[in-house]
């Protein structure tokens, strides 16, 4: 971007410090800006049957959020809040807009974006359909991996999941993720205490992963 372009962003930027399990925004609402999480961790759901959640991403620090409505000229389809004590950036849709028209590389840096979003997600339809229970959980096991990391110890994943949303970004019971889990432990696949999950044999969970 250029200088211009820079300072108009840095003028509209606004920081939100948003509470554990506060909602960032809602379905249905008109999406104003773009988002990106500066600290912390935010999921993004849509609400389903009976009250249960389906979480569809977890946005992980300097990750955008929030956009692609605005550009399908629709609102929110999915809702976000944070997961733990966050930070976000807000910068106004407009003027995203106006940039974008005229800076070709900024607009092809956002096409990419949502480019990779959407192979994403066919794949996550394609896993959360096809695979069996334990096959979906443990692919969101390592999917926290990959997106989270590891602790110091090199093994216990760097986020703690209470048993109802590992359920729900695994499209599962809360009481199978129970039960699945307590397979992996039984099997030394990983071990648990309380919310922290700890992965003991990453190569049998990735052929529980693929195999599904």
């Amino acid at each position: 971007m250029s200088e211009s372009e820079r300072e108009s962003i840095r003028k509209d930027a606004r920081f939100v410090n948003y509470r554990k399990n506060e909602m960032i925004y809602f379905e249905d609402e008109y999406p104003k800006d773009l988002m990106c999480l500066l600290k912390g961790k935010v999921k993004i759901f849509k609400s389903g049957i009976g009250g249960r959640s389906q979480i569809i991403r977890m946005i992980r620090p300097i990750q955008y959020f929030g956009y692609r409505a605005y550009f399908a000229n629709e609102l929110y389809v999915t809702a976000a809040s944070a997961f733990e004590s966050s930070t976000v950036c807000l910068i106004s849709m407009e003027i995203i807009e106006d940039i974008l028209r005229k800076n070709g590389d900024l607009a092809m840096f956002f096409i990419q974006q949502l480019s990779i979003d959407l192979g994403i997600a066919d794949q996550r339809v394609v896993n959360l359909t096809q695979k069996h229970i334990r096959g979906r959980l443990a692919e969101s096991l390592l999917f926290l991996k990959e997106s989270y990391g590891l602790e110091e110890d090199g093994a216990t994943l760097n986020i703690y999941l209470a048993r109802e949303d590992l359920a729900n970004l695994s499209n599962m019971t809360t009481s199978n993720a129970i039960r699945t889990l307590s397979g992996f432990v039984d099997e030394r696949v990983i071990a648990m205490d309380g919310r922290k999950i700890k992965i003991i044999d990453e190569d049998k969970l990735r052929k529980i992963s693929r195999m599904g």
